[in-house]
């Protein structure tokens, strides 16, 4: 079945709609249909067969203009506004990717930047900069997410530039390691490999051996 290929392919088309600022009536309108095609339980390809574009337009959700995306990818494997928005919002979509890295959603992002709590050009340049470095979309969001992680696991900050100075290191920055470790009633605690036991440290530093139950215990993530 080509439905979920076809609701895929809406899905992005709206997504990368509402990056580029288009009227919300166009993005609901790809959504609408990608949620009708996900739904939806015939073969949309056996129903373009029979009855051609028409018999798509009699599917719930399913306007003209979508019917026309879906002759159009049905015949030839794609869709022109597809390919064509995917370069036109190249620079936004780093941008997007950027800011998601830090935990702010599109529908924040354009909020802040209404506000002028984010300025949105401040990000445009370098993220030109790092497709023409990277050399293609995949490979910039790629870095950006490397490098968010390295840092993240850190706590520390970064920004675009930062993917820049790190480029001839990508491959070596992985996140911080994160340990869990055991604790009794706020005191840590130990194995004894030889004895199979464990054992709780006191404020001294001895080692008394744990008697509670094991659900007792309380393991505490550290990096």
């Amino acid at each position: 079945m080509k439905n979920k290929e076809l609701s895929e392919a809406f899905r992005e088309i709206a997504k990368l709609l509402d990056i580029k600022g288009e009227n919300l009536f166009k993005i609901k309108s790809y959504n609408k249909a990608a949620e009708s095609l996900e739904s939806f339980n015939e073969d949309v390809a056996i129903i373009y067969k029979k009855e051609g574009k028409k018999g798509l337009t009699k599917i719930e959700g399913i306007g003209e203009e979508t019917a026309k995306k879906i002759e159009e990818y049905l015949k030839k494997g794609k869709m022109k506004r597809l390919e064509e928005l995917k370069e036109e919002t190249k620079i936004r979509q780093i941008v997007t990717h950027f800011f998601e890295s830090k935990g702010v959603d599109l529908k924040e992002l354009k909020q802040s930047a209404r506000k002028r709590k984010i300025i949105y050009s401040r990000y445009t340049r370098p993220a030109k900069e790092l497709l023409e470095l990277a050399g293609s979309l995949d490979k910039a969001k790629q870095a950006i997410t490397k490098v968010a992680d390295w840092a993240n696991s850190r706590k520390l900050d970064y920004t675009i530039e930062t993917v820049f100075k790190k480029w001839l290191e990508l491959d070596r920055l992985k996140p911080k390691e994160i340990v869990k470790k055991p604790y009794y009633n706020s005191r840590p605690m130990v194995w004894s490999e030889a004895k199979k036991k464990w054992y709780v440290i006191s404020k001294d530093g001895e080692w008394l051996e744990f008697a509670d139950k094991e659900n007792k215990i309380e393991w505490k993530t550290e990096q």
